[in-house]
């Protein structure tokens, strides 16, 4: 199992490698450049080179082990064009920083329609990752699920499917799923025969040969709430079933799989003790004493975190029926009135 964390890269990319190790991860994400600005410097032949040589010196397959993040700018379905051009050129300087580092993996959100038809901002994202894969070698382009909030694409697989089935080379493209994202969006994973339900929803839609990665993060907020909001593992409505389950799926061996969790700024360390629980959870079943435990530990501790959330989400949808009550109301004097 390929656990790992998203590691920062200050000071040189090339630090990425070095906090990975720090932190015992087999895997690991990072972003390529400031991901708060549109442009950032070139690497230097140096620093690609010492990239290279760490890569080998801690036995990493940049190909198959590194899962650089996109910049959250990036939307290559914005409906202004030349908002979508420069997000492209964003995008593309990131695919040809991979391919200098020889990373052979990118993962990226698919962005929003903004308002606009959703199928014509589907096409368009797939127009410019067609686009990309053209002037750009191997590195494999890997879309993200996403929590579903807004106008933004992916929170339905169906949405993945459909630009999968437009991108040309299908080779160059793969799938990144979060566990966080898929509970938002209304995707169960808590027991077995839901996780097994996801999964085979998953292959009859999009197909397992395109999963290329899974970023690993508890929920915050209640299932289909929609709302993007990491929490450690354990402590959030998923709880740590969900990811004893991860630990035991020989399906996601040897793909990396990214914690994405909330850790203390700076304190990437943090990581370390989530990928040591992770490979305790390996071997161990759902009735273990051990893992009962743990479990309930880790979830006391999450619990007033939780419950904030749930009164917000209970908040928020009974505001949303009584607005919904009140237009009914108003049609049916209308209607009434009209008579």
């Amino acid at each position: 199992m390929k656990f790992g964390a998203h590691v920062g890269m200050a000071g040189g990319v090339s630090n990425s490698i070095k906090n990975c190790m720090d932190i015992g991860g087999n895997s690991f994400a990072l972003f390529l450049k400031s991901p708060r600005r549109w442009e950032s410097p070139p690497y230097s032949k140096e620093e690609i080179e010492t990239f290279h040589n760490l890569c080998k010196e801690y036995n990493y397959n940049p190909r198959t082990d590194i899962l650089p993040h996109g910049s959250y700018f990036i939307n290559l379905a914005n409906p202004d064009q030349e908002k979508e051009l420069k997000a492209y050129d964003s995008f593309l300087d990131d695919l040809k920083r991979c391919e200098l580092l020889n990373i052979g993996l990118y993962n990226f959100h698919p962005g929003s329609d903004l308002g606009s038809d959703h199928t014509t901002a589907l096409k368009k994202l797939a127009s410019n990752i067609n686009k990309a894969i053209k002037e750009t070698n191997f590195v494999k382009i890997v879309i993200e699920n996403m929590a579903g909030h807004g106008n933004l694409i992916g929170s339905d697989l169906n949405d993945i499917k459909f630009v999968i089935d437009l991108i040309e080379d299908k080779s160059r493209v793969g799938v990144c799923i979060d566990t966080c994202h898929s509970f938002a969006a209304g995707y169960d994973l808590r027991t077995e025969e839901t996780y097994k339900e996801f999964w085979d929803k998953f292959d009859e839609i999009i197909g397992r040969k395109y999963l290329a990665s899974v970023h690993l993060n508890d929920s915050k907020a209640p299932i289909g709430a929609n709302r993007d909001l990491h929490a450690k593992l354990g402590y959030g409505f998923l709880g740590l079933e969900t990811f004893r389950l991860i630990a035991n799926d020989e399906n996601l061996q040897n793909i990396p799989i990214v914690l994405e969790t909330p850790v203390d700024k700076g304190n990437e360390s943090e990581y370390g003790d989530e990928i040591k629980l992770l490979e305790w959870l390996i071997g161990k079943s759902k009735d273990d004493s051990e893992f009962k435990e743990k479990s309930a530990k880790l979830s006391k501790l999450g619990e007033s975190e939780r419950k904030d959330q749930l009164a917000k989400y209970e908040k928020k949808v009974t505001k949303k029926r009584k607005s919904e009550n009140d237009i009914l109301s108003a049609l049916k004097k209308n209607n009434k009135k009209s008579k």
